[in-house]
């Protein structure tokens, strides 16, 4: 990486791109939150879950649906619904203009489900991705973009069940430079850890070792318990309904906010984030620095359509943002899609695995796959 840290890394967004704004400096740590979130989506993505995957849902906890909380990535079990295609002159495709396909009759979808306002592909070409377009009771239509030509594309429209298997969130933690405290982020960290501890029938005890303990109940009353990590791969690798049903695997994503910690020297707020997320990953300065680099500051040629997506949305004017983890630019996604795809080994080495200890990242891709091939449909009878 060019820059030393990912305060340089900031100091150059704020001086090349952010010059207009009034706060320069927050801008460029905004920027750097969002392009946090989309190396993650992108790499869910190359990981092939796209299609499991729901933005900024509300999830209640476990057993107390008084109180939900929204997550930036949730994975949810999927079916396909339909497969369509449609022809640019019939953009925009909105949520109500899917639903009146003749496939979706025998739903028979009430007109207070529809998601109102939720456009898939707009006529300015801006992708929604994983669109939301109705409620039904226990699951939930989305609507995620496959194809696109010249004239025609298509689209899949996947039935996805309203609890998930597993959740990712992200997060950048630690003192900025030029500051003396860092109350914000280690409230953020406590937010962040308080979700990851209640969603879950599985649940986290610290024991007097110092070790975490983890029980789970199961529907007669029973408690299962023991080591954490064993309890959990027990209930990934099972197909008890009463283990799997209520289990989310709790992922976080973690990102430097100035240089004074890595993946091996903790801060309180890394201590506290690995010891309530099933896994933590720690996103290194070397790896968001690259993506910047090659975005950004010595843009690579196949990713030119994204950074002028990201600069166009970056100009000082409001409602022209085109380069978000929600809404992208087309061109910015299919730019992106190609890169991921490309790189993903490379991506994946951007990552260290900071909880559980002594697992890769590799381990982690097959609990999601796991979780994503169970039979859902009899495991939620």
């Amino acid at each position: 990486m060019a820059y030393g840290s990912v305060d340089q890394l900031q100091k150059a967004l704020t001086r090349d791109v952010f010059h207009y704004a009034k706060d320069a400096k927050k801008a460029a740590g905004r920027a750097l939150g969002t392009l946090v979130e989309i190396i993650t989506f992108y790499a869910l993505k190359a990981w092939g879950l796209e299609k499991n995957v729901a933005i900024e849902r509300p999830l209640p906890e476990f057993a107390n649906d008084d109180i939900t909380h929204n997550v930036e990535y949730s994975l949810h079990p999927s079916t396909s619904t339909a497969e369509l295609e449609f022809h640019r002159d019939a953009l925009p495709l909105t949520a109500r203009k899917i639903l009146r396909n003749k496939q979706f009759a025998p739903f028979a979808i009430p007109a207070e489900s529809l998601k109102k306002g939720k456009t898939l592909l707009s006529k300015k070409l801006i992708l929604r991705n994983s669109c939301s377009i109705c409620e039904l009771g226990p699951i939930f239509l989305n609507a995620y973009l496959g194809t696109m030509g010249e004239d025609t594309g298509k689209y899949d429209v996947m039935s996805l069940h309203r609890r998930p298997f597993a959740i990712f969130e992200c997060k950048r933690v630690g003192i900025e430079e030029g500051t003396r405290k860092g109350p914000q982020t280690i409230e953020k960290a406590k937010q962040g850890a308080y979700v990851a501890r209640t969603v879950s029938a599985l649940q986290k005890i610290r024991l007097s070792d110092g070790s975490m303990g983890g029980f789970i109940q199961k529907r007669d009353g029973v408690f299962r318990h023991g080591d954490y990590y064993e309890l959990m791969a027990e209930v990934i690798g099972s197909n008890d309904p009463d283990l799997l049903a209520r289990f989310i695997l709790t992922v976080g994503v973690v990102s430097n906010h100035g240089n004074w910690f890595t993946s091996e020297n903790h801060n309180k707020e890394l201590k506290v984030l690995a010891q309530s997320y099933d896994w933590l990953l720690f996103l290194t300065d070397a790896g968001i620095g690259q993506f910047i680099e090659e975005l950004l500051l010595h843009p690579a040629k196949e990713l030119e359509p994204a950074r002028e997506a990201f600069l166009a949305s970056y100009t000082g004017k409001k409602g022209v943002n085109r380069f978000t983890k929600v809404k992208i630019a087309l061109s910015a996604d299919a730019a992106l899609q190609s890169f991921f795809s490309a790189r993903i080994q490379a991506i994946e080495g951007w990552f260290n695995v900071i909880a559980p200890p002594s697992k890769g990242l590799a381990v982690l891709k097959e609990e999601l796959q796991t979780l994503r091939s169970k039979n859902w449909k009899e495991l939620h009878k």
